[in-house]
């Protein structure tokens, strides 16, 4: 016997979640299917995606302790705290990631049971579609619902000939639960993961090399940031190589040695105890059965979608990851909303112009918005303001004077177009830029509101003045 829904969500992620709960706060009788993919003790299925149970949050809670530690070895004494050498557990180190993924899974199938929304155990594949709706198996059971909403994330790209066991060849999932800390770490890509899982594990003590294959340091990135990031990321230790070719990778039970050419075509050969993989991700849509219902994929694997994620099915939505635009859990939580909004027959939209990036290395880096190479490139006149962290008196009591706020505003409008930070807390002050430019905010708008000092946000605040070349603090 089918059980029949208004919304069947397939996945548990930031998106799928997302969706459901906020179907369900509308009215729609709503179900959300998930499979298992991540370690259970009682092989329920765990919510939160890659995001919450390998990605996002591990990673953050990781990244926090090894801020920690970092800080007692190498900042404490000079504001007069003597602690002595610090020493790390490893194993406790992650034991309380793992307590922390385990808190936030559970409180989502909280949050469910809250909304009355069904989980359901198993991967959603397309049947077909009958008078009551699109017929949908999950594990042994039959839905019926009249609406679907895929969200089945992504899952780490991995190199032909590279095996991953996530023991000494590790993608996003191994990295987050290496057992001790590897004497000389390689890192096969500089995106955000491998810059956030190289800094990780440097600051415990490892001596970690980056391998990228493209000739530019985070060319996403506005690049007086990537310039600045990459001279303090050198600085702290971590040594990149850019612009080389991947050759064969010889695993052994101690270790793994990396053949590649480097940017001048010199073969060179890297040795290490333990080798992260981290080249980008591939939407999941495997399994979906998509073909049986003549669902558009795209040539990258994506399903096709137009502005407000309907596919080319009626009643078929699709979010997050596993479309176009960049892979950010919040990115897929705002079209969740959207889709369900829509659903219900509201006005749900989600901009994504206003979507904003961070990568939490320290200092952290946010930005939101074009950068000046996007500008340049478009025609668009345009004028900049630029305020250093280093001429912050909270920036200076924290003893977080490294990197500075970059704010891009229309030459002629004076909107704002950009807005870049790397510094300490960019991950929270991008958050004024992003509510700026969602009212169309013009850079005098920031600089007419108050902002408390001493505060971080006091920056922002001069940049915005720089671009009108009246700063009062620079």
């Amino acid at each position: 016997m089918a059980h029949e829904y208004d919304v069947l969500v397939i996945g548990g992620g930031p998106g799928g979640y997302v969706a459901a709960i906020r179907a369900a706060q509308l009215g729609f009788k709503t179900a959300c299917c998930e499979s298992n993919p991540y370690a259970d003790p009682k092989g329920e299925p765990r919510l939160g995606g890659t995001c919450l149970n390998v990605g996002c949050i591990p990673s953050k809670a990781l990244l926090h302790t090894s801020h920690l530690f970092e800080e007692a070895g190498h900042s404490f004494a000079a504001q007069g705290i003597n602690v002595g050498t610090p020493k790390i557990d490893v194993t406790k180190m992650v034991a309380r990631k793992s307590t922390i993924v385990d808190q936030l899974t559970g409180g989502i199938k909280g949050l469910f049971k809250k909304n009355k929304v069904t989980l359901i155990n198993g991967h959603g594949s397309f049947i077909g579609k009958s008078d009551a709706g699109w017929q949908v198996k999950v594990g042994e059971e039959l839905v019926v619902a009249k609406q679907v909403i895929i969200a089945t994330g992504s899952s780490a790209r991995h190199l032909p000939g590279i095996p991953v066991d996530n023991k000494i060849v590790c993608d996003n999932v191994g990295a987050l639960d290496i057992d001790a800390v590897p004497k000389k770490l390689a890192v096969i890509g500089a995106g955000v993961i491998g810059l956030e899982m190289g800094s990780v594990w440097r600051r415990v003590g490892a001596d970690v090399t980056v391998l990228e294959a493209m000739p530019d340091f985070l060319a996403a990135a506005d690049q007086d940031v990537a310039k600045e990031a990459l001279k303090v990321f050198t600085k702290q230790g971590l040594k990149f190589n850019f612009g080389v070719q991947i050759g064969e990778v010889k695993v052994g039970k101690k270790g793994v040695v990396i053949s590649y050419k480097d940017k001048d075509g010199a073969d060179q050969k890297l040795e290490a105890d333990r080798l992260i993989v981290s080249v980008g991700r591939v939407p999941n849509t495997d399994g979906l059965n998509a073909e049986a219902v003549e669902l558009k994929i795209t040539e990258r694997g994506m399903i096709e979608v137009d502005d407000h994620c309907r596919t080319n099915l009626p009643g078929v939505w699709a979010v997050g990851d596993v479309v176009r635009g960049p892979m950010l859990a919040h990115k897929a939580m705002e079209e969740a909303v959207m889709v369900a909004e829509l659903m219900a027959g509201q006005a749900g939209h989600c901009n994504f112009d206003t979507v904003p990036w961070v990568i939490y290395t320290s200092p952290e880096i946010a930005w939101v918005g074009k950068t000046e190479q996007q500008l340049k490139a478009a025609g668009v006149a345009y004028k900049v303001g630029k305020i250093p962290f280093l001429a912050n008196g909270r920036a200076l009591g924290m003893g977080e004077p490294t990197g500075f706020v970059k704010m891009l505003a229309d030459a002629n409008t004076d909107r704002i177009l950009g807005v870049h930070i790397i510094g300490a807390g960019a991950s929270e002050l991008i958050s004024e830029a992003v509510v700026a430019m969602e009212f169309a905010g013009c850079s005098e708008d920031l600089a007419r509101i108050c902002h408390a000092h001493p505060t971080m946000s006091e920056v922002v605040h001069e940049a915005a003045l720089a671009c009108d070349k009246r700063p009062l603090h620079f």
